[in-house]
């Protein structure tokens, strides 16, 4: 299953001043398959040592000297590990953290031999080894669950991927068209993008198997509470890990986990969850200007959990559900939707970037507001909203445009695609111009690129432009 990362790291591998790379993400998001398939189409020789499994070859690498380190390797797993020729890879990092500060000397010593790590609980290592950090002698590398488009490909939709890929903004899409890849969506949103429920899938074309798959992820997942023995009481952890598939899309107060618990003592669980990427806080932003997280405000957020797929099997959710509804955004109130476009825009950055998200919310009496997502592109605020077909009003997106002085807004939605001009009316009267870019939901992977082409383009001329917007309800 190609992943759109490997492109990062076929770039890694030649760029001047490569520095060891490590991959970090939730557990079973596929980085170990990644850092093997780029191996084998990229290196002539592979080395690999998993610390969970071979705990004692950690005691090799407390020599500061990366040429030492290696022979002793080399004796240890009787094998050549040659500098341009050897992909090194540590996986498992996170049980032997003191190799992680060992990486900085690689950099200093022995620039020419590729390392790479991976591992998982990272930034709970990551939080207790500040001092021991070789800051600046690593770089990083985010992996999230698979994106629609690597559902796609490993599926043998290839020429859908490429359809995708080629779409400008506002481009028509042909019926037949649409509604398979609608239909595909909604297989994607069952099936989730975790690798492993991916492939069980895909083999055998059978849902029941990627549910037992997702079962035992979710039980996987549980297991490691185990791991967090000190930090958070196990009961505490497994409430609010299987509460977080039930407040998707809610603003998030910790009465709804527990009134019993003391909020500071849930908080500190939810950073737990959030460390090892299992749950991801969407946080408000004020949305003034870039950066988004200059003005977040931490007390206000949503959550998200790892996985569309994931969240289906925790709440009880079936393919059925979702061939049943008039409209796919109707199921589970919308919530799955909105993760799955969600942890599209949590990883739609560079992946050296770290995953970050947020949105918008206004409370004012009488005047409550908010918008799902923000995406920032340049110096750009683009709102983004999750409605179902054109029963959902964009009332929010009007009030954030007019208040920011913003001139594009997005929409997801089952309709097919459309780039409308509107206008929207400031308090003394004076009207706005905007523009609202309405894509169907499996058009969430090139969300980013097409709102640059977008902006690239006001002036106006774009395929498949409409104006006025005056036949969708949601411009009154």
């Amino acid at each position: 299953m190609h992943r759109i990362a490997e492109e990062h790291l076929v770039a890694w591998k030649s760029k001047a001043g490569r520095k060891p790379i490590v991959l970090r993400g939730a557990r079973q998001v596929g980085k170990s398959y990644l850092v093997r398939e780029f191996a084998r189409e990229n290196f002539k020789r592979f080395v690999e040592i998993n610390f969970e499994r071979d705990p004692d070859i950690a005691t090799l690498f407390t020599s500061n000297s990366p040429s030492k380190i290696v022979q002793l390797l080399e004796l240890r797993l009787d094998t050549a590990i040659r500098p341009g020729e050897t992909l090194l890879f540590l996986d498992e990092i996170q049980a032997a953290p003191s190799t992680i500060a060992a990486l900085r000397y690689f950099l200093e010593q022995m620039p020419e031999l590729h390392v790479a790590a991976a591992g998982s609980l990272l930034e709970m290592v990551l939080s207790d080894l500040p001092r021991a950090m070789p800051v600046g002698r690593i770089e990083y590398l985010h992996l999230g669950p698979m994106q629609f488009e690597e559902f796609l490909r490993a599926a043998g939709h290839e020429r859908l991927v490429g359809f995708l890929g080629g779409l400008a903004p506002g481009e028509e899409v042909p019926e037949a068209i649409h509604a398979k890849l609608l239909d595909l969506f909604r297989t994607f949103v069952v099936v989730g993008g975790m690798p492993e429920a991916v492939a069980a899938y895909l083999v055998r074309n059978n849902f029941r198997e990627a549910e037992e798959v997702k079962h035992s992820i979710l039980s996987t997942y549980k297991e490691d509470f185990g791991k967090y023995a000190g930090r958070v009481p196990h009961t505490r952890l497994h409430s609010l890990f299987g509460r977080i598939p039930a407040l998707i899309g809610r603003g998030f107060k910790y009465a709804h986990v527990d009134r019993a618990e003391p909020a500071r003592a849930l908080a500190r669980a939810l950073d737990l969850l959030c460390m090892a990427r299992v749950a991801s806080r969407v946080r408000h932003s004020s949305a003034n200007g870039v950066p988004l997280g200059a003005e977040a405000n931490d007390r206000i957020f949503k959550l998200l959990f790892l996985d569309a797929g994931l969240v289906t099997t925790a709440t009880g959710l079936t393919i059925l559900d979702f061939e049943q509804a008039a409209d796919i955004l109707l199921v589970n109130s919308g919530a799955t939707c909105e993760q799955a476009v969600g942890q599209h825009l949590l990883h739609s950055a560079p992946p050296y970037h770290e995953p970050e998200l947020f949105f918008w919310v206004r409370e004012k009496a009488n005047a409550a507001a908010e918008v799902d997502y923000l995406v920032a592109e340049g110096a750009h605020v683009v709102p983004v909203e999750v409605k179902a077909g054109k029963t959902g009003t964009l009332k929010s997106l009007h009030l954030f445009l007019r208040e920011k002085r913003r001139s594009l807004g997005v929409r997801l939605n089952s309709g097919p695609p459309s780039l409308l001009r509107a206008e929207t009316a400031l308090a003394d009267g004076k009207k706005v111009p905007f523009r609202l870019l309405s894509l169907p939901l499996y058009m969430v992977g090139q969300v980013r690129r097409l709102i640059r082409e977008t902006l690239a383009g006001e002036g106006g001329g774009e395929r498949g432009e409409g104006r006025g917007g005056r036949g969708d309800p949601t411009y009154r």
